[in-house]
């Protein structure tokens, strides 16, 4: 285990970064206002404050964040853990993509100095789950599985005009965290399709394992769920909701009427469900034993699903 010694970002390739005091890792993606960040495998970097150190001992009077990396951290020599090792900060989890890189354009402190150590001591990762991480937290080896997470979120007008009460919002809680779920967020929003779709893509950016919408599958003209859940998925998984509108079907034939769909975006899992509260037990009752298999495998934490 180690700390934190400098968070470094840049809006530029090539440059050298400067230092911050707190930075917002994006799930997939990278530090938020980084040029770096993209939906790549090198996503951040970390280098370690004793290879700055020896650097700074030949007589290069060097900052942190001259040599492009994101994260400097006291207690690691980065290079000598293995691709694929986990790393944590806070609620931030990383994965070891790439040890070292090769330098094809020599980036600004190579002209100053002659040399940098990036090539040789930084190693890049891509980002598990998102968070906010400052400077001084501190860092260490994770071995994982990834903390069950979830966010909730109702979909109602009359429920965000205050004309009913949210009680399947409470039910999908309640039956969440008695499954294992640590309920990071609940919501409630009108059925705006646009707001939808921010809140999730909030969520996404979080690395939430798992969302639950409650509400708007319907046939109504404002019920908008489904496609709000579809415009930010990049993989469905039309199992789910074809299983609960079976499982249903043994209650009544007006299951067959719902539009629920769930789907994949980045590390998190995305499910809808009906807007009753009897309809919500019934429902996220049946899928929720298989739910967590799906988000392990998701994240990286569970082997793929076939039987021997």
């Amino acid at each position: 285990m180690g700390k934190i010694s400098a968070l470094c970002i840049s809006d530029r390739r090539g440059i050298q970064k400067t230092g911050v005091q707190e930075v917002h890792f994006i799930t997939e993606y990278g530090i938020e206002g980084d040029a770096h960040a993209g939906k790549w495998h090198r996503q951040v970097s970390f280098l370690g404050e004793g290879e700055i150190e020896d650097f700074r001992a030949r007589g290069a009077k060097v900052e942190f964040g001259a040599f492009g990396e994101n994260v400097v951290a006291e207690g690691f020599h980065f290079k000598e853990l293995p691709v694929g090792t986990r790393l944590r900060a806070g609620e931030a989890v990383f994965e070891i993509t790439q040890i070292g890189k090769k330098c094809h354009a020599h980036c600004a402190i190579y002209h100053q100095v002659g040399d940098c150590i990036m090539p040789r001591e930084g190693v890049f990762a891509r980002v598990l789950h998102g968070g906010t991480v400052r400077v001084g937290d501190e860092l260490e080896i994770f071995t994982g599985p990834i903390p069950l997470d979830a966010a909730v979120l109702t979909l109602s007008d009359k429920g965000f005009r205050g004309e009913r009460e949210d009680k399947s919002g409470e039910k999908v809680e309640a039956m969440l965290k008695e499954a294992g779920y640590t309920v990071v967020a609940r919501d409630l929003l009108p059925d705006d399709q646009t707001k939808i779709e921010e809140n999730l893509k909030a969520y996404i950016e979080r690395g939430i394992g798992l969302v639950v919408t409650t509400g708007g599958t319907g046939f109504s003209v404002r019920d908008v769920t489904p496609e709000a859940t579809e415009a930010v998925c990049e993989r469905m998984a039309p199992g789910i909701a074809e299983a609960m509108r079976a499982f249903s079907m043994q209650v009544t034939p007006r299951a067959m009427l719902s539009r629920a769909t769930a789907g994949i975006a980045r590390r998190t899992l995305i499910v809808n469900l009906p807007g009753s509260v009897k309809a919500v037990e019934e429902c996220l009752g049946f899928i929720l034993p298989t739910l967590k298999h799906g988000i392990f495998i998701l994240r990286g934490d569970d082997a793929e699903c076939g039987r021997k």
